[in-house]
């Protein structure tokens, strides 16, 4: 059953257009413009594409007649003739289809996972355009319809969430008039925002989640959100190094899919919170806070050094206050204020107010 939108008074989305405006007006001087790519293996970071490949780097060669890596080349030569098959006849399929036609010969899903990366990046086309899917794991909610590739029409403005769809490249006519997308870490604050009505009371806006760290459908579907609508992006991860480190995954990238930067990466998002600040401004009790591991501290201290930090001054501060208390929080914490303090009081105030960095 579709839930009829009654969201605040216009006057409450005064901060978030005029965020929008100087989005929009950054794309105009081409601060979103991506540059060029380059060579897989090798990474660096610019501001407007997050991480990506460099043009020069040290690069491997797998030889035929080599004992070392004769098993490792039949396998490129196998999954190679596996998708020319899926692109003359059209077709597609999932990474995990691949494994499981010889999963014998392959040994593990890595293996296939690894040799199409390989591939993806030595043709310099997106894993997509090889006719190969990865199986989604993401959530979406809130005002946004959209046409499938088989011509399913989909409404996610229901009182349930609707699965990220396999094949981002087919989906057409997309129709939103959300004044926000707001990224959620985990799929437990994701439900409980569902429950609460959030994507109701917040109406116009689109929620999306891609239960922890995101899976490239996840990334490709706000991507292609952000390409077509350009509407704010904000992040909600928990105040800890693992969630900044998946907030970052989706502003900037990763290593691993660098070569994919272009598609995947949205230099644009904002994060919402929870802010390490945010628990000393909003009296959150000590009993309810973690503190940081060895392997919390060294997570952090990675993220400080690398080089898109030293574009964002403001999460650097919140990382230092996180570092300094040597404590983290979970979302969950804000129930400790009250039970819906997180979709009455919390994410209203920051949408409102522009309390994000």
């Amino acid at each position: 059953m579709a839930f009829t939108p009654r969201g605040p008074e216009a006057s409450f989305f005064e901060v978030l257009d005029r965020h929008r405006a100087s989005l929009l007006a950054a794309l105009r001087r081409g601060g979103e413009e991506p540059a060029g790519g380059g060579m897989r293996l090798a990474s660096r970071f610019e501001d407007s594409v997050g991480l990506h490949m460099v043009s020069h780097c040290t690069t491997r060669k797998i030889k035929s007649d080599s004992p070392k890596s004769v098993k490792n080349f039949a396998l490129i030569l196998k999954i190679f003739s596996m998708i020319y098959k899926l692109v003359q006849s059209n077709t597609y399929a999932t990474k995990r289809d691949i494994y499981y036609t010889d999963s014998q010969l392959f040994g593990n899903q890595t293996v296939v996972d690894n040799i199409i990366n390989d591939i993806s990046c030595m043709l310099k086309v997106p894993r997509r355009s090889l006719h190969i899917l990865s199986t989604s794991k993401g959530l979406i909610a809130g005002d946004l319809k959209y046409l499938e590739e088989d011509g399913t029409k989909v409404n996610c403005t229901r009182a349930t969430a609707v699965a990220v769809p396999s094949n981002i490249q087919g989906i057409q006519n997309l129709i939103t008039d959300a004044k926000f997308l707001l990224i959620v870490e985990k799929d437990a604050t994701f439900q409980r925002l569902l429950d609460d009505n959030f994507c109701n009371k917040m109406s116009p806006c689109i929620m999306v989640t891609g239960k922890g760290v995101p899976d490239v459908n996840t990334r490709l579907l706000i991507k292609k959100l952000w390409d077509t609508f350009h509407i704010p992006v904000f992040t909600l991860v928990d105040a800890d190094p693992h969630g900044i480190e998946i907030m970052c995954i989706y502003k900037y990238g990763s290593m691993a899919m660098s070569f994919e930067a272009h598609n995947l990466t949205v230099p644009a998002i904002r994060w919402l919170g929870l802010l390490p600040s945010d628990i000393k401004r909003l009296n959150i009790p000590k009993g309810t806070l973690i503190p940081l591991t060895k392997r919390d501290q060294m997570k952090l201290d990675s993220i400080l050094k690398r080089p898109y930090i030293t574009c964002q001054p403001f999460w650097r501060k919140e990382m230092e206050i996180m570092a300094d208390s040597k404590m983290k929080a979970e979302i969950q914490a804000l129930t400790f204020l009250s039970s819906d303090y997180l979709s009455r009081v919390y994410l209203p105030n920051k949408l409102k107010f522009g309390g994000w960095i």
